[in-house]
């Protein structure tokens, strides 16, 4: 492997065999990517270096902010413009993909918002037009992704993979967001099960907090990001996604054939602790 974990041959000779990645000939669509530190990013770039061709999506103000980020990569994706709860813009994007590619292997859900007053201790307080908005742009967008995508996938199958953030608790300050990501996971399962027939498989992947813009927008973030330095039990870097691009990429092969239905933790293992780790070492050294 070179430095960026990519597969190469030993040889650079005519006669040197080539090592193809686990994504090689597959075509994956790529939403939410922002910046080069949007989580989506990270993962579009996996996917290429795994062998993939991909191409992005975004629309309206944040166009541009993809556009640049996709002049970074290598190749340089296109960009397409679709919002996820306009199934209009879906649908359109594609027919794009088919007449680009004539189909397609994988899509990666990397959609959420909330509007403001969703989030920061207004639990109580948030109007039902704004949990509707949050509910529409970060749950019902994956149904609209699958019902538009899922038909340019082969007889011999396909995935769909979500990003959320553990659903199965209350978080501080994350509100309404929480309700939301448990619908995606739930809206996740409900397609696995209806898209089983077709050997498309759909996983969602629980992120641990990860340095993004969209983690600004989160009131306490800096909380959560502390929590998980003495919980994690295999710590925790929020500035790397690495990790969680690399989960991704094993959930769009052929290598995870026998996984639909499923929410994988890619959090250092915070998740499966109960309380803060202690530090044993310290209690040895006081006895």
């Amino acid at each position: 492997m070179d430095s960026a974990g990519s597969m190469v041959s030993s040889s650079d000779g005519p006669d040197a065999p080539s090592v193809e990645g686990i994504l090689a000939g597959k075509r994956i669509l790529v939403t939410g990517v922002l910046t080069p530190k949007s989580i989506a990013y990270s993962i579009a770039e996996a996917c290429q270096r795994h062998g993939a061709e991909v191409v992005l999506t975004s629309f309206g103000r944040a166009m541009s902010l993809t556009q640049r980020s996709a002049k970074r990569m290598s190749p340089a994706p296109d960009v397409l413009e679709m919002d996820a709860t306009n199934v209009e813009q879906a649908r359109a994007v594609a027919v794009a993909v088919r007449e680009r590619w004539g189909g397609l292997d994988g899509v990666v859900h990397a959609i959420g918002f909330a509007p403001e007053d969703c989030l920061g201790g207004h639990f109580l307080e948030a109007p039902w037009e704004s949990v509707a908005t949050a509910m529409h742009v970060s749950a019902f967008s994956l149904k609209t992704l699958a019902a538009e995508f899922v038909p340019l996938m082969p007889p011999t199958g396909g995935a769909l993979v979500a990003l959320t953030f553990d659903a199965t608790v209350a978080w501080p300050l994350y509100d309404w967001m929480g309700p939301t990501k448990a619908a995606l996971e739930a809206v996740g399962r409900y397609l696995a099960r209806d898209l089983g027939r077709r050997h498309v498989r759909v996983n969602t992947v629980s992120a641990g907090p990860l340095e993004t813009m969209a983690a600004k927008s989160i009131p306490g973030f800096s909380t959560l990001k502390d929590a998980w330095v003495g919980q994690a039990p295999l710590g925790w870097n929020a500035a790397d996604a690495g990790p969680v691009a690399d989960t991704t990429v094993f959930l769009l092969s052929e290598m995870a054939r026998g996984i639909s239905g499923e929410v994988i933790h890619v959090d250092g293992g915070y998740h499966s602790q109960g309380a803060p780790l202690l530090d044993h070492r310290g209690e040895q050294e006081e006895q």
